[in-house]
């Protein structure tokens, strides 16, 4: 397996992982996941907040914005390092613009490493 293709599986375990950890609500989860751009960064999640990394081990990338359940069925987008706040989201979908409209210019597929800093 190639270095591309084992980053690839180690994201798409990634992803699998969040799934059945089912901590995370499961339309948020399919609105991320429709998101390419989103789709090729590593999953993790913490208290219900879906975060995305740029590598696939610990210690997670803290550079993009997480989504967090809100009341009823809404979110609220904060990040990228905590006490940081984006805002509200009505949707799941909505959520996930918001991320992505914070994506940083560089952000392609999650590498498979720990972060070097």
């Amino acid at each position: 397996m190639n270095r591309d293709a084992a980053g690839k599986a180690a994201v798409e375990a990634g992803w699998q992982a969040v799934r059945d950890d089912g901590r995370v609500r499961p339309e948020l989860l399919e609105a991320a996941y429709a998101e390419p751009r989103l789709r090729q960064l590593f999953p993790w999640t913490g208290m219900g907040e879906l975060h995305f990394s740029r590598c696939t081990e610990q210690r997670w990338t803290w550079d993009i914005p997480y989504i967090q359940p809100a009341s009823g069925r809404t979110y609220w987008v904060s990040g990228p390092l905590r006490g940081e706040t984006v805002g509200p989201a009505a949707t799941a979908q909505d959520a996930i613009a918001m991320v992505v409209q914070y994506l940083p210019a560089d952000c392609g597929p999650a590498f498979r490493a720990p972060p070097k800093n």
